[in-house]
């Protein structure tokens, strides 16, 4: 009997430090990340294949940003090549006096935000200032370190915009959003990460 004790209350230990370890990270109020997504024409126009995905480069993209949210997935058939959505900010949207005043959720491929009146800026700041981009790991690195990302934390990541198609008549079509100011379906980027770096604080 002693021994089930001990062995659950090991599990919850290590629930409690998961849980911790996953904890959003709060700043002081002020504008994080200044700079907006950089996106330009491709350097390497054309499609590859990604297991049994055709991807085809739409732009180039970069960008700093602030995480807002992560949200795992493992469900769909698009779960095995993009296994994490991550909700970023920048300018106003990594502003820690206006977050406060924001509910973030994430689920089934969207974002949502949720606020008391008088909204903390307008929805047009919010909308051209935060995305929820769907990320593809190029390499084995990226997909290590996107398991360390938590909210909070401000990332650098260094990739493509890309659309996507299932290899084969299946059907499957994933499009890309190629643009900061758009919402609603569709308006999600769908974003090859190549390089990955958490800036901090970890």
């Amino acid at each position: 009997m002693k021994r089930w004790f001990y062995l659950a209350l090991a599990l919850l230990a290590i629930l409690l430090w998961r849980d911790w370890r996953a904890r959003p990270i709060e700043h002081p109020p002020g504008v994080l990340v200044h700079e907006s997504p950089r996106q330009s024409a491709p350097a390497t126009p054309g499609s590859f294949r990604l297991d049994e995905f055709i991807l085809e480069r739409r732009a180039d993209f970069g960008v700093r940003a602030r995480v807002l949210s992560r949200e795992p997935y493992y469900l769909g058939r698009e779960s095995g090549l993009s296994p994490v959505d991550l909700a970023l900010g920048w300018g106003a949207m990594s502003d820690q006096a206006v977050l406060d005043r924001i509910d973030i959720r994430q689920g089934s491929r969207w974002y949502y935000t949720r606020y008391e009146l008088p909204a903390p800026i307008p929805d047009g700041d919010i909308i051209r200032s935060s995305s929820n981009m769907h990320i593809i790991p190029a390499n084995d690195l990226v997909r290590r370190t996107l398991k360390r990302v938590r909210a909070g934390q401000v990332i650098n990541a260094l990739g493509s915009l890309v659309d996507v198609d299932a290899d084969g008549d299946s059907g499957f079509r994933w499009r890309t959003s190629m643009r900061r100011d758009d919402t609603g379906n569709g308006s999600c980027e769908i974003f090859y990460v190549e390089q990955l770096i958490i800036e901090g604080p970890s």
